[in-house]
């Protein structure tokens, strides 16, 4: 099967509700996986989430409230990786693949304060879902290398923004300021009838950031990761639902 090119691959992740979110040619440092036995991964492209487009997508074609997003990921993007000769990866599973460090190759984003990744059109909201990996060196675009958005911040209202401090206290150095988060006082805090407002809306410190307004989840959508977040919390403390 012919591959894809890049703006192929882009228009196919659109038309299902993602977002092509860079590429690059992998070395043996980044851990990609082979495609198969001998068969290495030349070109690794990303797919993820940007605002409300692909929680529209998935709302369209699946009840939320039991079918699960992950599930429906790996389909959607395994069925475009496969249109176009590759073969997907996901980030779901152990052992876990390091999406972070794959992003932070593909494309210009960075490690904010709250620990998620920041980029400069899209602030927090935006998110990777799966990688498209190819067994050619597909031709890629350059790699526009916008700055860090959080180092011109000098308010930071994302740190005082969580009702109940997980963020209060911090680390700084000359390039970053990255906050130790207290998980366990934010599961507290959701689990009360006062944490109504970040269950409902998304985490308020999230919300605080000013970069990437125009791609902020609908409430819906916060929601729905809000309440996958504190089940998985719960769970990884041993905690009853």
């Amino acid at each position: 099967m012919p591959l894809g090119t890049i703006a192929s691959i882009t228009v196919s992740l659109r038309e299902v509700g993602f977002t092509q979110r860079g590429a690059f040619y992998p070395s043996a440092d980044d851990d990609v996986p082979d495609i198969k036995n001998n068969e290495p991964t030349l070109t690794l492209v990303l797919a993820g989430n940007v605002g409300p487009a692909m929680w529209e997508r998935f709302t369209s074609e699946r009840d939320p409230t039991i079918d699960l997003l992950d599930e429906w990921s790996e389909d959607v993007i395994g069925k475009v990786a496969k249109l176009h000769g590759g073969k997907a990866f996901f980030p779901f599973h152990e052992p876990y693949l390091p999406f972070q460090r794959w992003a932070q190759r593909a494309q210009a984003c960075y490690a904010s304060p709250l620990g998620m990744f920041i980029h400069s059109d899209y602030g927090l909201w935006h998110g990777y879902r799966g990688a498209l990996a190819f067994p050619e060196k597909l031709q890629l675009p350059a790699v526009q290398n916008s700055p860090n958005p959080c180092i011109s911040c000098e308010m930071k209202p994302c740190l005082g923004a969580c009702p109940v401090g997980a963020f209060r206290t911090y680390e700084s150095d000359a390039a970053c300021i990255k906050a130790n988060y207290n998980v366990s006082a934010c599961v507290k805090h959701l689990g009360l009838p006062i944490g109504n407002d970040c269950m409902q809306l998304g985490c308020r410190a999230r919300r605080a950031c000013p970069e990437g307004i125009s791609a902020r989840y609908q409430p819906e959508q916060a929601n729905f990761h809000m309440r996958a977040f504190l089940r998985a919390s719960r769970i990884k403390e041993g905690s009853n639902i």
